[in-house]
């Protein structure tokens, strides 16, 4: 009660805040049990091939496990209120991929990649641990925005001074150190395309013309980001690097569609990406190639030349069946050089069967899910719309890929997250799963207090 002059006034106490259950003891139990599936995988493997448990068995398990550990005591240290799902599906996808990719190294004795990747591995969670302890607010690299696209595009451009490997100029190769720009082009384009749009976003949902359905904004407020996109998916395209075009393509309209609200957006971004399709598809012979084998994939074997990779892969698909053939008892291996990295779903397809492939499925989507969830709960928009972009990534990356080895859509030469080998790959989606933790902690915490909205 309050009194002003003689009235008595009722105000009302403000609502209390709101605590949430953290969870890092759930948090812990999922990594614990991600950990043992992985060692069990490793095991299996040796059993299957050798009839005994692999003698590293220890050193793998204990070494998975202590990186995860260490994740964790990050989490639990400086994001607390972090969606807990998030560290044990990014432990249980790069242990699988580990136990693939040692697999398949049984098959070609002098390609050892399992090492490597264990190697590239630590590094990733390394640089979790760095940004889950070091960003304390997600909304301070809404002041880095154009030094990101800055380095974007200097990442995206310089691996066309370099020697094209397998059709396509995506590498930078020294001294037999390689790694791919363009997987940390992406995460770096995620932010600034989400602290423009967080910046524009009334101007570009309501200013401008209108023609039919669809307002456009002026193109002093879509300029800008317009001729980033295109500047980025034109380098790409000279480099051959197709999926990672499709990729950017896709964030740039899902990102432009969250922060407008206009579904004009999705149907305007399919109609581009159905006439770029076409006329890349015609005019660059690369492109072209795979077309004509995603249309015709049994052409080779018809013209008594043996199967192709997308053969082999479809094949390996229908031996694997519902449950599979277990662990290290397919013949993936068949399919080529890129069984280890493109095609490297068509392995756990066989051996895991249909089953496997939809757990695996699935753990993708809670990681997107649990994303998108993450940044439609924060209030400010450059933490939604980051959110939703790094999410989206994955998603997307997920579908090209997916569909390219199973045939849905044409190849385009990814690496399937967490899962293939690939050390830019692997160190770029434990970026974006500390980037996502982050953000998680801030939806989460916004409700007990402690964060100012």
């Amino acid at each position: 009660m309050t009194k002003v002059g003689t009235t008595v006034v009722r105000v009302d106490a403000p609502a209390p805040a709101v605590r949430l259950p953290r969870r890092r003891g759930i948090e812990l139990s999922l990594i614990v049990l991600a950990v043992l599936l992985s060692v069990y995988g490793y095991c299996d493997v040796g059993l299957a091939k050798n009839g005994s448990i692999p003698p590293g068995a220890a050193g793998y398990g204990a070494g998975l496990g202590v990186l995860a550990l260490l994740a964790h005591i990050a989490v639990r240290l400086r994001a607390p209120d972090a969606d807990p799902l998030l560290l044990p599906i990014g432990v249980l996808l790069n242990g699988l991929g580990l136990v693939l990719i040692y697999r398949l190294d049984l098959e070609t004795p002098g390609d050892r990649a399992a090492p490597t990747q264990l190697v590239w591995s630590t590094l990733g969670v390394a640089l979790f641990i760095v940004v889950v302890l070091l960003l304390r607010d997600h909304r301070v690299l809404t002041r880095y925005a154009y030094v990101c696209v800055a380095a974007a595009m200097v990442l995206l451009i310089l691996p066309i001074f370099f020697p094209a490997v397998n059709g396509a100029r995506i590498w930078i190769r020294i001294a037999g150190f390689s790694i791919q720009p363009g997987e940390f082009a992406k995460v770096l384009l995620a932010v600034f395309f989400a602290a423009y749009l967080a910046a524009n976003r009334n101007a570009l949902a309501y200013a401008g013309r209108r023609i039919w359905r669809l307002q456009l904004p002026t193109g002093r407020v879509l300029g800008p980001i317009v001729a980033v996109w295109l500047l980025s998916v034109g380098v790409l395209i000279l480099e051959r690097d197709l999926g990672t075009s499709l990729l950017f393509f896709g964030l740039f309209v899902v990102l432009l569609y969250v922060a407008t609200g206009r579904t004009g957006w999705i149907a305007v971004g399919l109609l581009l990406a159905a006439l770029g399709a076409v006329a890349v598809g015609w005019l660059e012979p690369h492109v072209h190639s795979r077309v004509e084998d995603w249309l015709h994939p049994f052409a080779s074997i018809e013209a008594g030349q043996g199967p192709n990779q997308l053969a082999q892969s479809l094949f390996a698909f229908a031996a694997g069946g519902v449950l599979g053939t277990g662990l290290g008892l397919g013949h993936s291996v068949l399919i080529g050089f890129a069984v280890k990295s493109d095609f490297i779903l068509a392995t756990a397809g066989e051996e895991l069967g249909l089953a496997g492939l939809a757990a695996i499925f699935l753990l993708y989507a809670l990681l997107v899910e649990r994303g998108y969830r993450a940044g439609f709960a924060l209030r400010d928009p450059f933490g939604r719309l980051l959110a939703v972009g790094l999410a989206s990534i994955v998603a997307l990356q997920v579908f090209v890929i997916a569909g390219g080895v199973t045939g849905l859509i044409p190849l385009t030469g990814m690496a399937m997250p967490f899962l293939a080998q690939g050390g830019s790959s692997v160190v770029t989606n434990w970026a974006i799963v500390a980037l996502l933790i982050r953000v998680s902690d801030s939806a989460r915490s916004q409700y007990d207090g402690r964060q100012a909205p």
